[in-house]
């Protein structure tokens, strides 16, 4: 396994793969090309024999107090080996360097794997106005009428 700077080049892999990799859920929609070309130095890729199984997209913000983990997918055949790991703790690592204290992400309230595996990374969830399948949500987070399932990393 190769860890490396995510390239815009590797967007068109990327938005081919990852609806598959969802089981046919249309996330795709999610990752547009200049996220690929304006963080590179913050997403990473992962891949195995020349093939991209991993992918992190990371975002610093101005002032670099806080980082926000935008998209993470891993291929379902590569999953449980560390790679979702290896690339958080890069992030983590180039967040610190730009001067970051805290790292952010979201996901469905659905999503149990999820809500695990950022509970094992060192997440808290930021309580919201409601709770759904146990976990704290909050409602119409992005406008879209959806829940989600805020966590945040101290990384001092």
């Amino acid at each position: 396994m190769r860890f490396r700077e995510l390239r815009e080049s590797d967007h068109a892999t990327v938005t081919a793969a990852v609806d598959g990799w969802w089981g046919g859920r249309p996330v795709s929609e999610k990752l547009p090309r200049l996220f690929f070309r304006l963080f590179p130095e913050t997403s990473f890729a992962v891949e195995s024999d020349g093939e991209l199984v991993a992918f992190l997209v990371g975002i610093v913000g101005s002032p670099a107090e806080e980082a926000y983990v935008h998209f993470v997918g891993v291929h379902p055949e590569h999953r449980a080996g560390g790679l979702g790991r290896g690339l958080y703790e890069r992030f983590f690592e180039a967040a610190r360097s730009r001067g970051c204290r805290s790292v952010r992400a979201i996901t469905s309230p659905v999503n149990a794997d999820s809500i695990a595996f950022h509970g094992r990374m060192g997440f808290e969830i930021v309580e919201g106005g409601s709770r759904v399948a146990g976990a704290s949500v909050h409602p119409d987070y992005d406008g879209d009428g959806k829940q989600k399932v805020v966590f945040e990393k101290n990384l001092l």
